[in-house]
């Protein structure tokens, strides 16, 4: 939907038009001057000096590609979209290219290079490969290099988990790490299309060349919204049709944060949350790294449960759910009676044998709760966090030989009962942080169960040059 106010003109038009042309000519005088270089150096041999011929010819087009790919640079970074400094560095380090590859092609022509005929091409290699190194920083992150030898070329951080939705941070656990995955590329450190940068608070709340993006408490309003909500055809889409897109949760609860004002130290309990949003809330918590759900699915097969039991725990508010079409087994799912406590369980002891995935999450159950789960004996997902239960319950567990992840944030069990279950082999998951479980324990514990990926929080979240910088911002544009 492509407006005609935001047409530019004729002269900037073609100005971006020719800018865009950077990308395709700029290889142009790499390949033919390093060409033209290593040409020059081989021919110094008798055996290869059939090569010198074709040093003067490669060497004129790679001058005249780098002169071609200064112009287009230029008008490529006058858009604004680049980090200054970088983009400035690229720049005169491309035109040195240019410069050296004239005094190259003139003393070669004139033959001034027949004793210092390795000078010359080496410098011109040396000055190639820093102006390309600069110009991939300036698409690919600074890092892109080393990423290499850091096991890091995928820049993008995964969706950290969340084990309590209400308890996260609005911005830091959800906002900031989804505008990274999907807008960082575009309007982050390295890259602000439209001068709008999204790496920083102040920043996003300035807006770009446009003007504001972002109205704190008028999420339809916003032109961030606006953008998502496009076609994905769209020329003014966002993010653009060949990035990864934002999905259905992610664009909610991007609008959800932008209506509730645009925080940046609240927690999810502490903002109003219509009902439509609470499902949306709980699809980002608790994200895991487990790819093969069907890994969590026990391979023998099961009777199926009573319709009547089923429709018994339905009607207490308590969601029950196939997990797949191929088995009988169960979900039982807690999260939407959280009132619910130990005189409850008596409702899943008729399904118990059907239940392999069981989420308690923030319920009232107690360790009497924890004589009914012991008779689950196919589960292999078991939720606890937020509950009442102690080391004293958590010795019922020992016989869940099926169990792969346990969840027991936030809750008092201490790491003498957590070594209680050790002996459970199949564990693949143990979360443990804000536990009685703490410091110098995590290393015997991790000891103890040396299969098992024991979760203890203490999430490293990379640091970023605004972290250190104070904003102000008026409190009619951040309300707390």
């Amino acid at each position: 939907m492509a407006r005609q106010k935001d047409r530019p003109k004729a002269p900037l038009f073609m100005s971006e038009f020719f800018g865009h042309l950077h990308p395709v000519l700029v290889h142009l005088p790499i390949g033919l001057l390093l060409l033209a270089c290593f040409f020059q150096l081989l021919s110094a041999y008798d055996r290869y000096r059939y090569l010198r011929p074709a040093v003067r010819f490669t060497l004129f087009w790679g001058m005249i590609s780098a002169v071609a790919a200064c112009i287009t640079g230029y008008l490529l970074a006058s858009s604004g979209d680049y980090d200054e400094s970088l983009a400035s560095r690229h720049q005169w380090m491309g035109i040195s290219v240019a410069i050296i590859s004239i005094i190259y092609y003139a003393a070669y022509r004139h033959q001034l290079l027949q004793r210092f005929h390795w000078g010359m091409p080496s410098l011109l290699i040396v000055l190639v490969g820093i102006t390309g190194h600069l110009g991939g920083s300036l698409t690919h992150g600074s890092d892109y290099l080393t990423s290499a030898f850091t096991n890091a070329l995928d820049t993008v951080p995964a969706q950290k988990p969340i084990p309590n939705i209400q308890e996260a941070a609005v911005y830091a656990d959800i906002i900031q790490p989804l505008l990274q995955r999907k807008c960082y590329s575009c309007h982050g450190p390295n890259k602000q299309k439209g001068k709008f940068r999204m790496d920083a608070t102040d920043a996003l709340l300035k807006g770009g060349k446009d003007g504001v993006v972002i109205e704190p408490g008028n999420a339809d309003a916003s032109e961030l919204i606006k953008r998502v909500l496009l076609e994905k055809s769209d020329e003014h889409h966002m993010p653009p049709k060949e990035k990864p897109q934002l999905s259905e949760n992610e664009m909610a609860v991007l609008h959800w944060w932008i209506a509730t004002g645009v925080t940046f130290t609240k927690r999810t309990k502490e903002l109003p949350q219509p009902e439509k949003i609470k499902p949306v809330l709980r699809s980002f918590q608790q994200v895991t790294t487990m790819k093969n759900m069907s890994a969590y699915v026990p391979a023998g097969p099961v009777v199926k449960a009573d319709q009547k039991d089923i429709d018994l725990l339905r009607s207490k508010g308590i969601i029950v759910l196939p997990v797949s079409r191929e088995t009988n087994y169960l979900e039982v799912n807690f999260v939407t009676a959280s009132r619910l406590g130990d005189s409850a369980m008596r409702y899943l002891q008729p399904i118990a044998k059907q239940v392999v995935w069981l989420r308690l999450s923030d319920t009232r159950i107690t360790n009497a709760a924890m004589t009914v789960i012991a008779t689950c004996v196919n589960l292999t997902r078991l939720q606890l966090e937020g509950t009442q239960v102690t080391d004293k319950g958590l010795a019922a567990l020992k016989g869940l030989d099926q169990l792969r992840s346990l969840n027991l944030v936030n809750t008092s069990v201490t790491t003498a009962g957590l070594l209680s279950l050790k002996n459970l082999s199949g564990l693949q998951h143990l979360y443990v942080f804000k536990t009685g479980s703490a410091g110098k324990e995590w290393m015997a514990l991790k000891k103890s169960f040396p299969k098992t990926d024991v979760d203890t929080g203490g999430y490293i979240v990379p640091l970023l040059p605004s972290d250190t910088t104070l904003v102000k911002a008026p409190a009619a544009i951040v309300p707390e």
